[in-house]
Protein backbone atom coordinates (compact mmCIF):
# COMPACT_ATOMS: atom_id res chain seq x y z
CA UNK A 1 0.00 0.00 0.00
CA UNK A 2 1.38 3.34 -0.96
CA UNK A 3 0.63 6.31 1.36
CA UNK A 4 0.61 9.88 0.11
CA UNK A 5 -3.34 10.84 1.16
CA UNK A 6 -2.09 13.36 4.01
CA UNK A 7 -5.28 12.65 5.85
CA UNK A 8 -4.58 8.70 5.88
CA UNK A 9 -0.67 9.80 6.68
CA UNK A 10 -1.67 12.04 10.10
CA UNK A 11 -3.97 8.99 11.20
CA UNK A 12 -0.94 6.53 11.14
CA UNK A 13 1.71 9.26 12.75
CA UNK A 14 0.81 7.61 16.63
CA UNK A 15 3.07 4.88 18.08
CA UNK A 16 -0.08 3.02 19.22
CA UNK A 17 -1.59 2.86 15.99
CA UNK A 18 1.51 1.32 14.77
CA UNK A 19 1.86 -0.73 17.15
CA UNK A 20 -1.71 -2.01 16.56
CA UNK A 21 -1.26 -2.24 12.98
CA UNK A 22 1.84 -4.87 13.97
CA UNK A 23 -0.32 -6.62 16.11
CA UNK A 24 -3.13 -7.30 13.80
CA UNK A 25 -0.42 -8.77 11.13
CA UNK A 26 0.38 -11.61 13.84
CA UNK A 27 -3.26 -12.99 13.97
CA UNK A 28 -6.02 -13.15 11.38
CA UNK A 29 -8.51 -10.86 13.76
CA UNK A 30 -8.61 -9.99 17.39
CA UNK A 31 -10.74 -7.84 20.15
CA UNK A 32 -9.37 -4.16 21.46
CA UNK A 33 -9.02 -6.32 24.41
CA UNK A 34 -6.50 -8.67 23.25
CA UNK A 35 -4.74 -5.94 21.71
CA UNK A 36 -4.55 -4.22 24.87
CA UNK A 37 -3.51 -7.37 26.88
CA UNK A 38 -0.77 -8.24 24.03
CA UNK A 39 0.66 -4.50 23.95
CA UNK A 40 0.38 -3.35 27.88
CA UNK A 41 -2.51 -0.52 27.29
CA UNK A 42 -5.78 -0.32 28.76
CA UNK A 43 -8.30 -1.57 25.71
CA UNK A 44 -9.93 1.65 26.06
CA UNK A 45 -7.26 3.41 24.34
CA UNK A 46 -7.40 0.44 21.64
CA UNK A 47 -10.57 0.79 21.06
CA UNK A 48 -10.35 4.59 20.39
CA UNK A 49 -7.16 3.81 17.69
CA UNK A 50 -8.56 0.50 16.10
CA UNK A 51 -11.85 2.60 15.08
CA UNK A 52 -9.49 5.81 13.81
CA UNK A 53 -7.53 3.12 11.77
CA UNK A 54 -11.05 1.96 10.66
CA UNK A 55 -11.84 5.26 9.58
CA UNK A 56 -8.95 5.44 7.26
CA UNK A 57 -8.96 2.08 5.74
CA UNK A 58 -5.80 0.28 7.11
CA UNK A 59 -8.19 -2.21 9.40
CA UNK A 60 -11.90 -3.53 9.12
CA UNK A 61 -14.25 -5.50 11.51
CA UNK A 62 -14.14 -9.03 11.37
CA UNK A 63 -16.23 -11.73 11.79
CA UNK A 64 -17.74 -12.62 15.22
CA UNK A 65 -15.84 -14.97 17.47
CA UNK A 66 -17.37 -17.23 19.84
CA UNK A 67 -18.68 -14.01 21.77
CA UNK A 68 -20.83 -12.27 18.84
CA UNK A 69 -20.66 -9.51 21.57
CA UNK A 70 -17.09 -8.95 20.73
CA UNK A 71 -15.94 -6.38 18.01
CA UNK A 72 -13.09 -7.90 15.98
CA UNK A 73 -10.69 -6.26 13.83
CA UNK A 74 -8.52 -7.06 11.13
CA UNK A 75 -5.74 -5.50 8.62
CA UNK A 76 -7.46 -4.68 5.23
CA UNK A 77 -5.61 -6.32 2.33
CA UNK A 78 -2.99 -4.81 1.25
CA UNK A 79 -1.96 -2.87 4.61
CA UNK A 80 0.41 -5.48 5.93
CA UNK A 81 3.01 -3.40 3.74
CA UNK A 82 3.05 0.14 3.35
CA UNK A 83 5.25 2.57 1.90
CA UNK A 84 4.71 6.53 2.26
CA UNK A 85 5.41 8.43 -0.68
CA UNK A 86 6.75 11.09 0.04
CA UNK A 87 7.48 12.22 -3.40
CA UNK A 88 4.04 11.88 -4.47
CA UNK A 89 1.98 14.54 -2.16
CA UNK A 90 0.32 17.01 -3.82
CA UNK A 91 1.22 19.44 -1.50
CA UNK A 92 3.92 21.36 0.74
CA UNK A 93 1.60 20.15 3.60
CA UNK A 94 1.33 16.53 2.61
CA UNK A 95 4.94 16.09 2.29
CA UNK A 96 5.38 17.75 5.79
CA UNK A 97 2.77 15.18 7.34
CA UNK A 98 4.57 12.21 5.50
CA UNK A 99 7.83 13.81 7.19
CA UNK A 100 6.37 13.34 10.20
CA UNK A 101 5.11 9.74 10.18
CA UNK A 102 8.37 8.90 8.58
CA UNK A 103 9.57 10.62 12.37
CA UNK A 104 7.46 8.64 14.22
CA UNK A 105 8.10 5.51 12.26
CA UNK A 106 12.31 5.80 12.91
CA UNK A 107 11.73 7.05 16.61
CA UNK A 108 9.77 4.36 17.53
CA UNK A 109 11.96 1.52 16.30
CA UNK A 110 14.67 3.26 18.05
CA UNK A 111 13.60 3.53 20.93
CA UNK A 112 12.91 -0.38 20.84
CA UNK A 113 16.78 -0.63 19.89
CA UNK A 114 18.13 1.24 22.73
CA UNK A 115 15.65 -0.47 25.06
CA UNK A 116 17.00 -3.67 24.01
CA UNK A 117 20.53 -2.46 24.85
CA UNK A 118 19.49 -1.56 28.06
CA UNK A 119 18.29 -4.94 28.85
CA UNK A 120 20.72 -7.01 27.11
CA UNK A 121 22.31 -8.50 29.86
CA UNK A 122 19.20 -9.78 31.53
CA UNK A 123 18.60 -12.08 28.00
CA UNK A 124 18.74 -16.18 29.29
CA UNK A 125 21.82 -17.82 27.70
CA UNK A 126 20.69 -19.00 24.36
CA UNK A 127 19.63 -15.23 23.19
CA UNK A 128 22.33 -13.45 25.01
CA UNK A 129 25.22 -12.34 22.50
CA UNK A 130 22.69 -13.40 19.29
CA UNK A 131 20.98 -9.92 18.44
CA UNK A 132 22.03 -6.26 18.48
CA UNK A 133 22.70 -3.12 15.82
CA UNK A 134 24.28 -4.02 12.23
CA UNK A 135 26.03 -1.08 10.72
CA UNK A 136 28.03 -0.57 7.58
CA UNK A 137 28.85 1.61 4.78
CA UNK A 138 28.61 0.45 1.49
CA UNK A 139 29.26 2.65 -2.42
CA UNK A 140 26.40 1.91 -4.31
CA UNK A 141 24.31 3.15 -7.42
CA UNK A 142 20.67 4.55 -6.89
CA UNK A 143 19.43 1.39 -9.08
CA UNK A 144 21.21 -1.07 -6.23
CA UNK A 145 19.04 0.30 -3.68
CA UNK A 146 15.88 -1.12 -4.72
CA UNK A 147 17.71 -4.73 -5.16
CA UNK A 148 19.21 -4.51 -2.02
CA UNK A 149 15.74 -4.11 -0.85
CA UNK A 150 14.52 -6.46 -2.05
CA UNK A 151 16.99 -9.31 -1.39
CA UNK A 152 16.61 -7.97 2.33
CA UNK A 153 12.72 -8.50 2.43
CA UNK A 154 13.19 -11.85 0.87
CA UNK A 155 15.47 -12.97 3.08
CA UNK A 156 13.15 -12.24 5.78
CA UNK A 157 9.92 -13.92 3.91
CA UNK A 158 10.18 -17.15 5.45
CA UNK A 159 10.39 -15.95 8.73
CA UNK A 160 7.05 -13.49 8.30
CA UNK A 161 5.17 -16.80 6.90
CA UNK A 162 6.21 -18.31 10.33
CA UNK A 163 4.84 -15.56 12.53
CA UNK A 164 1.63 -15.23 10.34
CA UNK A 165 1.30 -18.80 10.73
CA UNK A 166 0.95 -18.23 14.67
CA UNK A 167 -2.02 -16.09 14.23
CA UNK A 168 -4.27 -17.51 16.79
CA UNK A 169 -5.29 -15.05 19.40
CA UNK A 170 -3.93 -16.94 22.45
CA UNK A 171 -0.27 -16.43 21.11
CA UNK A 172 1.55 -14.43 23.84
CA UNK A 173 2.73 -11.49 21.68
CA UNK A 174 5.56 -9.92 23.07
CA UNK A 175 6.72 -12.53 25.55
CA UNK A 176 10.03 -12.83 26.39
CA UNK A 177 10.19 -15.54 29.18
CA UNK A 178 13.59 -15.94 30.27
CA UNK A 179 14.93 -19.64 29.80
CA UNK A 180 13.60 -22.26 27.63
CA UNK A 181 15.24 -24.15 25.07
CA UNK A 182 17.56 -23.19 22.31
CA UNK A 183 14.78 -23.45 20.02
CA UNK A 184 12.64 -21.18 21.44
CA UNK A 185 10.93 -18.38 18.94
CA UNK A 186 10.36 -15.03 20.28
CA UNK A 187 8.97 -12.10 18.31
CA UNK A 188 12.21 -10.02 16.91
CA UNK A 189 11.94 -6.88 15.01
CA UNK A 190 14.15 -6.09 12.00
CA UNK A 191 14.54 -2.64 10.80
CA UNK A 192 16.27 -1.56 7.66
CA UNK A 193 17.26 2.19 7.03
CA UNK A 194 19.16 3.35 3.58
CA UNK A 195 20.30 6.76 4.38
CA UNK A 196 22.68 8.20 1.46
CA UNK A 197 25.20 10.10 3.25
CA UNK A 198 25.63 14.03 2.04
CA UNK A 199 28.15 14.57 -0.63
CA UNK A 200 31.20 15.67 -0.19
CA UNK A 201 32.57 18.92 -0.95
CA UNK A 202 35.02 18.74 -4.05
CA UNK A 203 33.85 14.78 -4.18
CA UNK A 204 33.36 13.64 -8.34
CA UNK A 205 33.43 10.16 -9.77
CA UNK A 206 33.76 7.19 -8.65
CA UNK A 207 33.42 7.70 -4.76
CA UNK A 208 35.80 4.59 -4.11
CA UNK A 209 38.76 6.28 -5.60
CA UNK A 210 39.05 8.49 -2.49
CA UNK A 211 39.23 5.40 -0.32
CA UNK A 212 42.12 4.61 1.74
CA UNK A 213 44.05 1.75 0.16
CA UNK A 214 42.65 -1.89 0.71
CA UNK A 215 39.18 -0.52 1.73
CA UNK A 216 37.55 -1.68 -2.06
CA UNK A 217 38.89 -4.97 -2.42
CA UNK A 218 36.79 -7.26 -3.90
CA UNK A 219 35.45 -5.13 -6.15
CA UNK A 220 34.68 -7.73 -8.83
CA UNK A 221 33.54 -7.27 -12.34
CA UNK A 222 30.75 -4.96 -13.41
CA UNK A 223 29.57 -4.37 -9.65
CA UNK A 224 32.06 -2.49 -8.36
CA UNK A 225 29.68 0.37 -7.04
CA UNK A 226 28.09 -2.12 -5.20
CA UNK A 227 30.93 -3.19 -3.07
CA UNK A 228 31.40 -2.13 1.10
CA UNK A 229 33.26 0.46 1.10
CA UNK A 230 33.98 -0.12 4.63
CA UNK A 231 33.67 -3.36 6.93
CA UNK A 232 30.46 -3.61 9.36
CA UNK A 233 29.84 -2.78 12.51
CA UNK A 234 27.99 -4.88 14.99
CA UNK A 235 26.87 -4.66 18.37
CA UNK A 236 25.17 -7.95 20.16
CA UNK A 237 27.46 -10.52 19.20
CA UNK A 238 28.72 -12.68 15.49
CA UNK A 239 27.24 -15.51 14.02
CA UNK A 240 28.57 -17.33 16.45
CA UNK A 241 26.65 -15.74 19.01
CA UNK A 242 30.05 -14.63 20.93
CA UNK A 243 29.66 -11.29 22.19
CA UNK A 244 31.94 -8.35 20.89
Amino acid sequence: MKLNDPKAMRALAHPLRLDLLEVLSMVESATAAWCGRALGVPQANCSFHLRQLGKYGFVEEAEPGEDRRERRWRLVEGSREMRVDVAGADTAAAEAIGRRLERTVVEREMAAILGYAERRSEESPQWRGKAGVVSALAVVSADDMPEIERKWQELLRPYLARAEARGEPGVEVGDAAAGGASSERRLVRYFMAATPVGALDGMTGDPVEGLPEGASEGRGGDSAAASAAARAYMTGGDSDGHDR
